[in-house]
């Protein structure tokens, strides 16, 4: 089993770090290379450069929660949500397809369901 995880790139688990602008203060997130490559993939379906996804999530949370503590772990788990909601097909693998416009109450309704550990319909199993 470990072999599957022990195999990676070690380029994929290396850390890099960013330097931008939110709302004009300059910040520096540090993040795995793998998910910098999701959060480029994410940026590039809603035609957004990285800062402008990173900016607009930045704004989301404080807009929802008021605050955030670790905005680098939740830019993580931002990522893993969006390959989960992949893999569940709420989310299509098809990278053309803008997340903007996508039914949010629908793949909200999906990630509700792998949630709670209820089966979610048409979901692929191996």
């Amino acid at each position: 089993m470990c072999q599957i995880f022990v195999s990676a790139d070690p380029q994929l688990y290396s850390r890099r770090s960013r330097s931008l602008r939110l709302h004009g203060a300059v910040t520096c997130i540090r993040l795995e290379n793998l998910f910098w490559q999701v959060l480029e993939e994410i940026a590039g379906r809603d035609n957004l450069s990285l800062s402008q996804l990173i900016t607009r999530l930045y704004d989301e949370i404080i807009e929802a929660r008021g605050d955030v503590e670790n905005f680098s772990s939740f830019l993580r788990v931002s990522c893993l949500r969006y390959l989960a909601l992949q893999a569940d097909g709420a989310i299509p693998g098809d990278t053309s397809i803008p997340i903007r416009s996508l039914d949010t109450h629908t793949v909200l309704s999906r990630d509700r369901f792998r949630q709670s550990g209820q089966n979610v319909p048409n979901r692929v199993t191996a």
